[in-house]
């Protein structure tokens, strides 16, 4: 027995007052819709409606019935009008996750911009700087920054940041400027520890093999803007990410240094499961946010890379 179905007729015919103005109402058959009331009461072990010649009427037990059955088949058409509408007609919630400072640099602003043109979509963001499994949390798609491993996700690059060591002009000038990953032994050093390579400086000289230094840090913390803010303060020598200091380098509050040392560039994805069917607000997030991401990206990478100075041009 369908019991969604038997509902249906139930309450049509409840409404209607009769098995026969049900039937031409939904278009079934009288002896049908006699059916499937009978199987419904039969598999509650209750009578619903009391059956006369002139009209139907409803027992106790089937009045609270039909209350229940209304709203049971009122959200099933709901459920069924929201899942089918991601589809057609872009809304909906939009669940999310990335990293923490590029959430709020990078991926807020397009948020942001993206509500602003899609009225019938809200987006729930969870910034974390842990990897959360976006399968097991049911989220629709997430920013990673790093390699990615071979899994059955859909990923779309949108851009590169680099890796990169800097500290303070102030900082430089009183303690001079390291000129290799070793002359970082003689120096003053903030360790921003939730980066992958941790206590650890990854450096990768052009054509060399990748070197590795565990400079002696004074501080250490947790937080890649606590670490920026503590080497504007020329506390000593920082290891982030370019989009994390992009705005402080352009604004000369800190320098870049030993860029001939630094590892290759990493890449930054937006990563969704991959459904047969990508539901519309996923689909237009997608085409909304990828080209303004590698536009942001690519002016970050802009304000940390400092034209070379090379011969004047002559006249």
């Amino acid at each position: 027995m369908d019991r969604l179905e038997a509902m249906s007729i139930l309450v049509a015919s409840a409404e209607a007052g009769s098995f026969s103005a049900a039937g031409r109402q939904l278009g079934v058959p009288l002896p049908t819709v006699s059916r499937k009331v009978a199987e419904l009461e039969a598999h509650l072990n209750t009578r619903l409606l009391v059956r006369s010649t002139r009209k139907l009427s409803l027992t106790q037990a089937g009045l609270a019935y039909i209350a229940a059955c209304k709203r049971i088949l009122e959200q099933v058409d709901e459920a069924e009008s929201q899942a089918s509408g991601e589809y057609t007609v872009p809304r909906g919630i939009l669940t999310m996750t990335a990293p923490i400072v590029f959430g709020r640099l990078h991926v807020i602003p397009v948020v942001n911009e993206f509500l602003a043109s899609f009225a019938q979509i809200s987006v729930q963001l969870m910034l974390s700087d842990h990897t959360v499994n976006i399968v097991d949390e049911h989220i629709d798609l997430a920013v990673r920054i790093g390699m990615l491993p071979d899994s059955t996700l859909i990923a779309t690059k949108v851009g590169e940041i680099r890796p990169v060591v800097c500290g303070s002009p102030e900082y430089f000038a009183a303690h001079g400027v390291p000129k290799t990953p070793g002359d970082l032994a003689d120096h003053m050093c903030v360790t921003y520890t939730a980066l992958a390579s941790g206590m650890t400086w990854i450096f990768n000289p052009r054509g060399k093999a990748p070197k590795s230094v565990r400079p002696y840090c004074r501080l250490k913390i947790n937080t890649a803007e606590a670490a920026i803010d503590a080497a504007i303060a020329s506390v000593g020598v920082t290891n982030v990410l370019s989009y994390q200091v992009a705005r402080a380098v352009a604004a000369g509050k800190l320098k870049l240094i030993l860029e001939d040392y630094e590892p290759d560039p990493i890449p930054v994805h937006l990563v969704h499961t991959g459904q047969a069917i990508l539901p519309l607000k996923l689909r237009r997030f997608m085409e909304f946010a990828a080209s303004r991401l590698r536009k942001s990206l690519a002016a970050d990478l802009a304000k940390v890379s400092a034209p070379k100075s090379g011969p004047k041009p002559k006249k």
